[in-house]
């Protein structure tokens, strides 16, 4: 007889986290059976299914996505393998060239040549990846601060006071040609044609248009060579195009600038489904250097930066509210 999971061992089996499973099921992903006492029980067809749904989530496809593919809609998937195709290229291309460094290297040794300094280290050394360096403003008052291996996605997260709005302006300043999205984003009088394959897809996605959506996206599309770095992601969305919005980031891809926003929505961020082309960058109520944490419970700072975070519902009663601090003494 086939043996029949529980919610935990599902969840364990495959390697998501037992609300992942709630949120699939809400969705009408996966459908599990129920024991007799209403407990929750996954056959192997179930486990087969929430497979292929954790495997087009990590393909980068909204939850929208992925119940259009298993339906059969196939110019999603293709567009999905695409991406991680060029992904895929890119790490190739870095791994035949240290290949080729390695074969050259050793013919050298043949002919009783010596490798010049710095031909080992080229072949241990990652594929370069941008960073950035800079002096904290106030309220740290000069710490230094470094990020290195910039991720496509970086959420900035921390609580009322902490800086984090202070640290987004830093960043756009020291990144190279970057983009500052601020509070007063606005969309344009004559909207920008760059941006309506964007809209086009989030609509799709269950998004409503809206000036502010249009904002955003004016602000992003129109800058597609450099780092854009956004003041409150989800300032004037609601949870559908919120959940659209980080979606259609996620499908960005590596070859496009990284992206850097502050959030306080767990729509945005949900801790369940970060993948690895994102960071989170939380920065301390007690002003202590911003630090990344990672999205897994139990690890370091990570209870700090998740009660940060509230779903759109919470953030719009508390729209508007700001931190108060005394003027800083000359």
């Amino acid at each position: 007889m086939s043996r029949f999971l529980n919610s935990s061992q599902a969840a364990q089996r495959l390697g998501v986290s037992i609300k992942a499973l709630r949120l699939y099921e809400q969705r009408g992903l996966v459908a599990p059976g129920r024991t007799a006492a209403g407990w929750r029980a996954y056959s192997p067809d179930d486990m087969a299914r929430a497979s292929e749904v954790v495997a087009l989530r990590a393909l980068g496809l909204s939850l929208g996505e992925v119940a259009r593919v298993l339906d059969g809609d196939v110019p999603r998937l293709e567009a999905a393998l695409a991406a991680h195709q060029t992904a895929l290229q890119e790490q190739a291309d870095h791994l035949a060239a240290t290949i080729d460094k390695v074969r050259w290297l050793r013919a050298r040794l043949a002919d009783g040549g010596a490798p010049a300094r710095g031909d080992l280290e080229q072949l241990v050394t990652p594929a370069q990846t941008p960073s950035v360096a800079f002096d904290l403003p106030w309220p740290w008052g000069g710490e230094r601060f470094e990020l290195h291996a910039l991720r496509p996605l970086t959420h900035i997260v921390g609580p009322l006071g902490s800086g984090k709005t202070r640290l987004a302006m830093r960043l756009a300043e020291s990144l190279p040609g970057a983009v500052f999205l601020g509070l007063d984003r606005v969309a344009p009088p004559v909207r920008d044609a760059r941006i309506e394959p964007a809209l086009a897809w989030l609509i799709g996605e269950g998004a409503h248009e809206s000036d502010a959506l249009v904002a955003l996206l004016t602000g992003i599309e129109t800058h597609p060579t450099v780092s854009v770095v956004i003041d409150m992601l989800e300032q004037g969305l609601d949870q559908p195009t919120q959940e659209a919005v980080i979606a259609y980031l996620r499908l960005r891809g590596p070859a496009r600038p990284p992206l850097f926003f502050l959030t306080r929505s767990t729509a945005i961020l949900d801790l369940d489904s970060v993948g690895p082309g994102e960071a989170i960058l939380f920065c301390p109520a007690n002003h202590s250097v911003p630090r990344l944490v990672s999205p897994h419970p139990g690890a370091d700072g990570y209870e700090a930066m998740a009660s940060c975070l509230a779903s759109p519902e919470v953030r719009a009663r508390t729209e508007g509210v700001v931190a108060w601090r005394p003027a800083q003494k000359a």
